[in-house]
């Protein structure tokens, strides 16, 4: 008697993210084992991620192909928008699609630049640039948008600012910290006057004996809802009443858990979210839940990410939040990995939905008020956007975990997947299938045809939403071959056309018990 065809069928395949933490066997189907150059898009579907563009038309001379190492905006009180960025160890300004280098533009002899890794707040109408052994510089355009000068030429300027490595713009101050010689002192500003030091409501706040479990050195800042939080290495700490510094108050301490990497630090606008010794975590958590641990956004792929950060320790970590794609991106420069968290959603653990990308390796990265996601490269400014590197394709994976399909002892024969797919236009999906964990893939490549936007209603999978004009196709391969355990995957170059998993179908017939 001829074995019944059994249909197994993924709906939004890929939904969870990746999980290379956990057995592969026992994850569910929703897991992905690849996900690269992916995201979740809106309607929860593993996709390819944007491309990026040159901002630049035409590399500065000054740069040359230096990389941009950092961005910052300033927007004044007026609403005037400014991008500064970093390269060559030159500042530019970006405006009208050239990068044009900011001159020195005090009284004296320019200030010596040796690097690129500044750290920009904005305050009251000027742009502040601080940076570990070098003088603080601000950036004026009431004074002029061609030059630069140090915050101590500034009219008016009282008192030492401190040669930081950490800056943030909080609570109508600059707080500044990391000094070479002194990693425990907090450095905040009057009201609104980033130039002056001394007098009116400017201070410090020394932390050195605070720390819990013994010392510690200061990594980076982050403010919220009134609290300034103040990472170590190995703790952090929480101080309330910020917006007073004359009655801040130490009201928290985490021991264990600390930062490792100043420009990791993101507020989302309802949390901060940051990389530590034990993966990306995130500081929400209600005071009256103290005893509630960070939450951990990097669970489900921890080991891989912790060893990736273990190479990146001559080159800066670099991470962004964009409030208009809903995730959250962490750069790792020099093993050229960018790991994206999905925060459209959490999952139930409270952990992050994540993929990564290769091929895009930004070595900054800056979210600007417009909600252009800007990316330093090696001489340009580019954004997020698009569906081509700079007119170059990139390969989008993604790899379901491996099944059994619920018979562990009975052997399955593929007979045929279908794979729905939205979007994609005169290009193959390359469809990957593999037994018994041997790697040893067999591959079929199947056409997406030409196509253009056109009206779609797709009863059979109960996606009547897309009938707003998205291409959707669907795809089948007939595969060769047997084995206990299945795993398939699917891969295309993408070049111009956003392709999208809607939904995966496998039909296969059971074999010998063994």
């Amino acid at each position: 008697m001829a074995q019944v065809l059994q249909t197994f069928s993924i709906s939004a395949p890929g939904f969870f993210g990746l999980n290379t933490q956990d057995s592969s066997l026992d994850l569910a189907s929703g897991f992905a084992l690849s996900a690269n150059n992916c995201v979740i898009d809106k309607f929860g579907r593993i996709g390819s991620r944007k491309g990026w563009s040159p901002q630049n038309t035409a590399i500065n001379a000054a740069l040359g192909t230096a990389d941009i190492k950092s961005i910052g905006e300033l927007v004044t009180n007026g609403g005037v928008s400014y991008t500064i960025c970093a390269g060559n160890n030159k500042l530019f300004i970006y405006a009208a699609n050239a990068l044009t280098e900011l001159t020195y533009g005090g009284g004296g002899t320019a200030p010596t630049i040796t690097n690129s890794n500044w750290q920009m707040a904005a305050l009251n109408s000027h742009l502040y640039l601080f940076q570990s052994g070098h003088t603080p510089l601000v950036f004026d355009p009431a004074v002029s948008t061609t030059t630069y000068r140090r915050i101590s030429e500034k009219t008016g300027h009282t008192g030492t600012v401190q040669n930081g490595n950490v800056v943030i713009s909080a609570y109508g101050r600059l707080w500044v910290t990391d000094t070479t010689t002194d990693k425990n002192t907090i450095y905040f500003s009057d009201s609104l006057a980033g130039h002056l030091w001394t007098g009116g409501s400017s201070g410090s706040l020394n932390v050195n004996t605070v720390w819990p479990n013994g010392g510690d050195n200061i990594v980076g800042l982050g403010a919220h809802n009134g609290f300034l939080f103040i990472f170590g290495r190995n703790n952090i700490l929480v101080y309330s009443g910020a917006t007073v510094p004359s009655t801040i108050t130490l009201s928290d301490t985490t021991t264990g858990i600390g930062c490792i990497a100043r420009d990791s630090i993101q507020n989302t606008g309802s949390d901060i979210i940051f990389l530590s010794d034990t993966g990306v975590r995130s500081v929400l958590r209600t005071i009256q839940e103290k005893s509630a641990p960070y939450r951990d956004l990097s669970k489900n792929v921890r080991d891989d990410l912790m060893q990736g950060v273990l190479g990146e320790l001559n080159e800066p970590i670099k991470a962004v939040y964009s409030p208009f794609e809903s995730f959250y991106l962490l750069t790792l420069p020099l093993s050229k990995i960018v790991y994206c968290f999905d925060l459209k959603t959490q999952l139930q653990d409270g952990s992050s939905r994540v993929t990564t990308w290769d091929n895009i390796e930004p070595k900054s990265l800056f979210y600007r008020s417009d909600k252009t996601l800007l990316i330093g490269k090696e001489g340009y400014l580019g954004s997020y956007t698009g569906n081509s590197d700079n007119g170059v394709s990139y390969r989008m994976t993604y790899y379901t975990n491996h099944t059994d399909f619920g018979q562990p002892s009975v052997t399955s024969i593929l007979k045929k997947i279908k794979v729905v797919v939205v979007g994609g236009t005169a290009q193959d999906l390359i469809v990957k299938w593999d037994y018994d964990f041997k790697e040893n893939y067999y591959s079929q490549a199947v056409g997406i045809p030409v196509q253009g936007v056109s009206e779609y209603n797709i009863a059979e999978y109960g996606i009547s939403e897309y009938s707003d004009g998205i291409a959707l196709n669907t795809l089948t391969v007939y595969p060769t071959g047997a084995g206990k355990v299945v795993q398939t995957g699917y891969e295309a170059d993408i070049n111009g056309s956003a392709l999208s998993i809607q939904k995966l179908e496998i039909h296969a017939k059971n074999g010998k018990t063994v």
